[in-house]
């Protein structure tokens, strides 16, 4: 495929997995008084992971003398990347309010950039920083309203200290990406799908046993489908090949895209309003991710 092309097909990726993100952010919201988190957690990738046997069982037992040797490598990446973000941010919700979690995800990029300096020697350009200034930018206009005094009122609790872990945990795994075993993407993600699967037991064993389990019953089981095929599966698909085709410094940007299209869903969704900070908000990121985008091409 022609780098334009390539290029342009991971944008449109990138944008897709963002947007599921978004849906499953607003389905967190639903998720309270139908299913606990951890029972979500582990369901989710229940059903994740028995769709890609499905899909992808033979291929996956053709690489099996590859995913073995890069076990340790894939447990912790589903283990952190897959399995920690979405326990922490999970619970987090029920600890901070959705400014504080929306404005603490639009780091997410930032510590892309700077895990894949510290781990790789990766160089940043000032353009790429001036981007990623931009679309925190945009990101901090949309979770305050364009109130900016409301940023000064907030306050760090666990929540919040549980969701900036929940960030760097996929910003670490977003930095790993480039070095995952050499075998298709779809047999990568099953021994992902493993692996998330595997690590979400003990979290829903330690729920369980802190008498927190709520199981769910149909309403709960449709929005546990929704993130297993969404969320979990095509958007996590969509996302690495993102990654494969631009670098992890360039395709984390359009993290930046959740809270913005989190806002649109709740509108749409939800029937909550959408006026010119909205408008002005989604304009900076997608101005910062143009232009962040810009500098890291030429880098490439």
């Amino acid at each position: 495929m022609a780098p334009g092309r390539a290029a342009a097909l991971a944008y449109a990726l990138l944008t897709f997995a963002t947007l599921l993100w978004a849906g499953n952010a607003v389905a967190s919201k639903v998720a309270v008084g139908l299913v606990s988190p951890q029972a979500l957690v582990a369901l989710r990738w229940s059903i994740a992971l028995t769709a890609i046997a499905v899909l992808a069982g033979r291929e996956t037992i053709r690489h099996r003398a590859t995913l073995r040797a890069h076990w340790p490598m894939i447990l912790l990446m589903g283990g952190f990347g897959y399995t920690g973000f979405n326990a922490l941010t999970y619970e987090a919700g029920a600890m901070t309010s959705a400014v504080n979690l929306a404005l603490i995800e639009g780091t997410i990029p930032v510590l892309v950039l700077v895990l894949n300096f510290l781990v790789r020697g990766v160089p940043v350009r000032g353009g790429q920083l001036l981007g990623a200034a931009i679309t925190l930018g945009g990101v901090v206009l949309v979770v305050s309203h364009g109130d900016l005094a409301r940023l000064a009122a907030l306050d760090l609790n666990r929540g919040d200290l549980l969701a900036a872990l929940a960030c760097l945990f996929y910003a670490g795994y977003t930095v790993a990406l480039p070095a995952r075993p050499a075998v298709p993407a779809l047999t990568f993600f099953a021994a992902m799908a493993v692996a998330a699967w595997a690590t979400s037991l003990p979290l829903l064993l330690g729920e369980w046993a802190s008498g927190r389990t709520l199981w769910p019953g149909a309403a709960g089981w449709g929005l546990i489908a929704f993130t297993a095929l969404g969320p979990s599966l095509a958007a996590q698909l969509a996302y690495m090949r993102g990654v494969a085709t631009l670098g992890p410094n360039r395709a984390g940007l359009f993290n930046n895209l959740v809270p913005v299209f989190g806002a649109l869903l709740a509108v749409g969704l939800v029937g909550e309003s959408f006026g010119l900070v909205e408008a002005a908000a989604l304009a900076l990121v997608l101005g910062g991710i143009a232009v962040a985008e810009f500098f890291g091409r030429k880098a490439a």
